[in-house]
């Protein structure tokens, strides 16, 4: 019997949290809308959307963090990434960038 391992190099951290996305693709419509994370690594992270995303966009993610800055500011992660993989309502990213921001920009949501 075969054992089937896991060839991931990075440990993936089921994290459920709204998110909110945007995505470009040259010679497609630009994108945006929200959905909920499923699994974060370090280096990428999988997040349910109702629609598929154009494979190889540029997306950039917001993610309402649930610890506060100084005991009482908000926090949102914001990624970027590359679309690897979407399909059946999930979709997989390879993060290029990732920072955590105190001041969560309501101008991202009220676009998506």
């Amino acid at each position: 019997m075969r054992k089937i391992t896991d060839r991931r190099s990075n440990h993936r951290y089921d994290i459920h949290l709204p998110v909110h996305y945007r995505v470009t693709q040259r010679g497609f419509l630009p994108l945006s809308g929200s959905g909920t994370t499923r699994e974060m690594s370090s280096s990428g992270l999988s997040f349910r959307c109702r629609r598929p995303l154009p494979v190889g966009g540029h997306v950039e993610l917001s993610i309402d963090w649930p610890a506060r800055a100084e005991a009482e500011k908000p926090m949102e992660l914001v990624i970027t990434g590359i679309v690897i993989r979407s399909d059946g309502g999930r979709t997989a990213v390879r993060l290029t960038s990732k920072r955590f921001r105190t001041n969560p920009a309501e101008e991202f949501r009220a676009t998506a």
